[in-house]
């Protein structure tokens, strides 16, 4: 495999993971009460109405924040690599 591959394969790699860890913190926030599909719900609504949406624009938020730094970080590796 070659090293762009490998640098791409990372990068989203940890991206992914960003992600769901992201995802990974409001379930956990909802897993240390009793209302549990309550607390992500509202979570994640929560996060969405500061882009001005509901639970979904949350979800993407939340999800669309880890994958964007990593694809900065990518790109600021590739700029100075060589």
């Amino acid at each position: 495999m070659s090293d762009s591959k490998k640098d791409l394969l990372v990068t989203a790699g940890g991206s992914v993971a960003g992600a769901a860890g992201g995802i990974g913190g409001v379930v956990a926030g909802a897993a240390t009460g009793t209302s549990g599909a309550v607390a992500i719900t509202s979570g994640l609504s929560a996060v969405g109405s500061v882009v001005g949406g509901g639970m979904l624009a949350g979800l993407v938020t939340v999800a669309a924040a880890p994958i964007a730094g990593g694809a900065a970080a990518y790109g600021l590796y590739r700029l100075f690599k060589k």
